[in-house]
């Protein structure tokens, strides 16, 4: 199946009705789309009460991919509120467990940061991701070129099999060390992700300007963009049984449109989806 979505789902405007709450937010998201991308994971590791009530405003179909948390990839700026790495990567499998026991888990997305670059010690790091993962279906996502540099670029792909890390391809504006090309590869026979962060490549490399990711994110894929992007999808899926597209172009509140052209542009007929939420008054 190909599953499109969007990351988070609380800013899309163009989803909700003007009364529609935050709390049922995703309610209606998943009237949508029958996936999403869950961000707040990635800032802290959430209390089982909320993935629980995440886990029961969906339909039995929908299916989330959660982001891991910013200690697991080294983005944590100040202390880490673990006494260990291993208390920190038991804490998140816990906090996920709900996810898991709906079956509504898709995978786990480690995105790495732009300065974690292609060393023996960053490699060994990965190891030890999947390690601690155990058998947790788990993405894997660059942002930094020297991985997919013409010298390492088979070993990367056959390192990511190996491991069984399911492949995130990103189509991201080409600007630099910080970014990646576009790798149509699927690394394992059950998931591929594919994930639109947008091609303003001035704003990409805009960190440190005020508001930088409001202005790295800004940006609304053509329907010619889209359109070039059917047969790549196509052919991920006969490598592999599921393909999941998340839209986080949403500075501009560009995602959810995208993503719904996205939709009609492969022909796909979701069925299953939550009910639409009724705004009588």
């Amino acid at each position: 199946m190909i599953y499109i979505g969007v990351t988070g789902w609380g800013d899309h405007d163009t989803l909700y009705a003007d009364k529609t709450q935050q709390k049922d937010k995703l309610k209606e998201y998943a009237a949508n789309f029958p996936t999403v991308e869950v961000d707040t994971t990635f800032y802290a590791v959430q209390p089982l009460r909320n993935v629980e009530k995440w886990v029961n405003d969906t339909p039995s179909g929908f299916r989330f991919v959660v982001k891991a948390y910013q200690g697991m990839t080294g983005h944590q700026r100040g202390d880490i509120p673990f006494q260990t790495s291993e208390e920190m990567f038991a804490a998140f499998i816990e906090s996920i467990r709900p996810f898991q026991e709906s079956e509504k888990l898709a995978m786990v997305l480690f995105q790495f940061p732009p300065w974690f670059d292609c060393t023996k010690q960053n490699v060994a790091y990965l190891r030890y991701c999947r390690e601690k993962m155990d058998n947790l279906p788990c993405a894997l996502e660059f942002r930094h070129q020297s991985w997919f540099k013409q010298r390492f670029l088979e070993k990367t792909i056959d390192f990511m099999e190996k491991e069984k890390w399911i492949h995130s391809i990103c189509d991201e504006p080409q600007a630099g060390m910080g970014s990646v090309p576009i790798i149509i590869k699927a690394t394992t026979k059950d998931m591929t992700l594919v994930r639109f962060h947008g091609r303003n490549k001035h704003g990409w490399n805009a960190s440190g300007q005020k508001n930088w990711r409001d202005v790295r994110y800004l940006y609304r894929y053509t329907v010619q963009e889209l359109t070039a992007w059917k047969e790549y999808i196509e052919e991920l899926h006969k490598d592999s049984k599921d393909v999941y597209v998340l839209f986080n172009n949403n500075s501009g509140g560009d995602a959810a449109d995208n993503a719904k052209h996205f939709v009609d542009i492969l022909g796909i007929e979701y069925e299953n989806l939550a009910p639409k939420q009724l705004d009588l008054f």
